[in-house]
């Protein structure tokens, strides 16, 4: 699956993630003020199942809804969409970029490069 999701999507889907599984009204009260309406949120959810990230299983007149995409996966896929667009898919311009962006001093460099081995041996 290589779709994005709009802002309004997402909002709904870091909700749905949070969530798990449930219905609407339970997404609905897991955002944030101001909340969307309550309409709307059914409108973005039927779109999110129309893409495939979320599907649904009916009880009476009631959906429960739950994601077909891990928030780790999405996380994954769009930051390979962000490296590939804006870094022409490299680790160095992108480390570059994140070093320069965020300030770190020496302390925290030190503290990615043990995670970097870490992940290498793992």
């Amino acid at each position: 699956m290589k779709k994005e999701l709009t802002r309004a999507e997402e909002q709904i889907m870091q909700a749905i993630w949070s969530v798990g599984k449930g219905f609407a009204k339970d997404i609905h009260e897991q955002l944030e003020e101001p909340r969307p309406a309550y309409n709307t949120v059914l409108t973005v959810i039927r779109v999110l199942v129309q893409k495939g990230f979320v599907e649904y299983k009916t009880y009476g007149k009631s959906n429960e809804y739950s994601p077909m995409i891990t928030k780790e996966a999405y996380s994954a896929q769009r930051f390979q969409s962000l490296k590939e667009n804006y870094f022409g898919n490299s680790n160095a311009k992108l480390l570059s970029f994140f070093l320069k962006e965020n300030n770190l001093d020496l302390k925290d460099v030190n503290e990615l490069l043990e995670i970097i081995k870490k992940e290498r041996h793992d």
